[in-house]
């Protein structure tokens, strides 16, 4: 599998007058919906493109209320869905509430298969 990236200039944070480095990024120039991935799936297997639709849909609805419970959602070899937060300390453990939290973030961290997946990519520059 080939991933075409491009090259962008990128300042350093607060520093205008440092000279900008170059750095190649991800060029994605397609996106595949639900549809679309249901039909493939639908492709290399015995069910449906609806029913793959209708599974796809639950787990969406699923894995957001799942994460908010704080529960790490595995995927075998595919790997782990979970929450991290950003907040703000505090000078002593007593003064530490849900206000210091900041934001939540999903993340997700790749198993086995996907690693693999992941370190066989070739790269490919674009103009």
């Amino acid at each position: 599998m080939t991933v075409r990236y491009k090259v962008i200039a990128r300042g350093k944070p607060g520093d205008v007058a440092a000279p900008a480095k170059y750095y190649p990024s991800v060029n994605s120039t397609e996106k595949m919906d639900l549809r679309d991935l249901s039909a493939e799936i639908g492709e290399i297997s015995t069910v449906s493109r609806i029913d793959t639709l209708a599974v796809l849909e639950g787990f969406l609805t699923v894995l957001p209320r799942t994460l908010a419970k704080g529960i790490v959602v595995q995927l075998g070899d595919f790997g782990s869905f979970w929450l991290r937060i950003k907040s703000e300390g505090s000078d002593t453990p007593e003064e530490v509430s849900d206000k210091n939290i900041t934001n939540v973030l999903p993340r997700f961290t790749p198993g086995k298969e996907f690693k693999q997946v992941l370190n066989n990519i070739e790269f490919r520059k674009v103009e």
